[in-house]
């Protein structure tokens, strides 16, 4: 299709358009919306649809999900080994598989390493420090049953949101606010609304799913996936009930908020986010955002492109096909690396004095802001790093309210928690290595360290 026809098609009035397009559009979208961003009231709390259903697969499916899940991880190794060393026809000819499969021997050692660490946790054999409840234990029965179920779902609703028109529609509405706060395109912000108001894990997906298709920069794929992901309100009242801090949720919340909102807005304007390079993912053309027309709404436009998209969408068979690459990708591509590194960084923290060494920087600085019992709380400035939950256990000793306010704060917005999201970043195409990871945290602690401290000394 040529310039003039792309331009005429774009310019196309939305009377033009069939009823069915507008079906196409507004149905998927509304279904997407529903079960990954809407929280529902339930038992007593809050959550979101998606996360409910992962939780009912997780209480059926029980003791299976870490057999399943170590099934897969060894599967992803075997297939990899044959991909990356025997390169038989039937993976290499498959653009999926050979995608899937065919990663370079670094990556092939993780996925390799995650399979013994699977293993090992699963028969609970060999060394204790691999398989215990604190390390490889809390990965396999804690944390993969929720990703297993989280994968399985988001695969098949995420092409709701991307593949019917809503992203065009939101990112024509809010280009004006998206580029100046967070230099990011207009679409991001179902990313952003996603990570915040959805699951964190889920926006990790959507944005590696928009950078692999050409709608991100690596520097905008980046900013995306490390600073959104604010945990799920549920656990942050676990955390705060952990620490005996319950009656305090609404100030704490409320400072969450701003706490998350300045580091949203400062880190993409420093390294080593703002210096990430503006090109697209390797191999892929990039799809620059629509700028819109003179004498055009915003609404209009977003309407407009969101209709041109929905018409374009093959049907529910391509959808459906393309759910079960995403649920593929995800069980034998990412799980293997969660496994090994999460339980890498858990078994540093349990057996090593490294985070306390880490740690020791920060009691000087939590001295100067006043902030009681700062030698026992330096160390939950860094070991988060390893699981997020790891603050409030080391930090429920403290006698300090105060204290444990700014711990609580501190820890559920620092977001790159290894046994989690970080795993999870390392094992996508998103453009962020250890080195990035690590200072992306230390830089959202600071950032984040003085609102709490402020918000504590009022509060207290």
């Amino acid at each position: 299709m040529n310039n003039l026809a792309k331009t005429l098609e774009k310019q196309r009035s939305l009377t033009d358009f069939p009823f069915k397009d507008y079906l196409k559009f507004i149905v998927p979208s509304l279904i997407g919306l529903l079960v990954i961003m809407t929280p529902v009231p339930v038992d007593g709390g809050v959550t979101i649809p998606i996360a409910y259903m992962a939780g009912r697969i997780h209480e059926t499916l029980g003791d299976l999900i870490p057999a399943l899940a170590a099934i897969l991880i060894t599967l992803s190794v075997f297939g990899s080994l044959a991909a990356v060393f025997l390169k038989p026809a039937i993976i290499t000819e498959n653009e999926f598989l050979n995608k899937l499969f065919n990663v370079s021997k670094f990556w092939l050692m993780i996925r390799f390493l995650g399979m013994v660490f699977v293993i090992v946790t699963f028969f609970e054999t060999g060394p204790e420090a691999i398989y215990s409840q604190d390390t490889g234990g809390l990965l396999l029965h804690d944390l993969i049953p929720i990703l297993f179920s989280v994968f399985l779902l988001a695969g098949f609703f995420l092409p709701l949101l991307l593949n019917f028109g809503l992203m065009e529609f939101l990112g024509a509405q809010l280009i004006k606010v998206m580029r100046p706060l967070f230099r990011l395109p207009g679409r991001a912000s179902l990313d952003c609304l996603a990570s915040w108001v959805g699951d964190g894990t889920i926006g990790v997906l959507l944005t590696t799913k928009q950078y692999r298709e050409g709608y991100y920069t690596q520097r905008e794929a980046a900013i995306a996936a490390t600073t959104f992901s604010v945990v799920s309100i549920t656990f942050t009242i676990a955390v705060l009930s952990y620490l005996n801090l319950a009656e305090y949720f609404l100030p704490y919340y409320m400072t969450l908020l701003i706490a998350g909102f300045a580091a949203a807005v400062i880190m993409p304007r420093i390294p080593p986010l703002s210096v990430k390079p503006d090109i697209p993912f390797e191999g892929v053309k990039m799809k620059t955002e629509e700028t819109i027309p003179e004498n055009t709404s915003p609404l209009k436009w977003g309407l407009n492109q969101a209709l041109t998209r929905a018409a374009k969408n093959k049907g529910f068979k391509d959808t459906l096909m393309e759910g079960g690459r995403n649920v593929l990708d995800m069980w034998l591509g990412v799980l293997p690396l969660v496994m090994m590194i999460g339980t890498t960084a858990l078994i540093i923290a349990e057996y090593t004095p490294l985070f306390v060494i880490l740690g020791k920087p920060f009691e000087p600085l939590l001295a100067l802001m006043q902030v009681p019992e700062a030698g026992q709380a330096a160390q939950t400035m860094v070991v988060g790093f390893a699981d997020m939950f790891l603050p409030a256990v080391i930090g429920s000793g403290i006698e300090s309210e105060l204290t444990r306010f700014v711990i609580a704060g501190v820890s559920v917005t620092q977001l790159i928690y290894m046994s989690e999201l970080g795993g999870l970043l390392l094992g996508s195409n998103l453009p962020l290595k250890m080195k990035d990871l690590i200072l992306i945290f230390l830089l959202r602690t600071l950032i984040t360290l003085p609102i709490f401290v402020a918000a504590a000394h009022i509060l207290f």
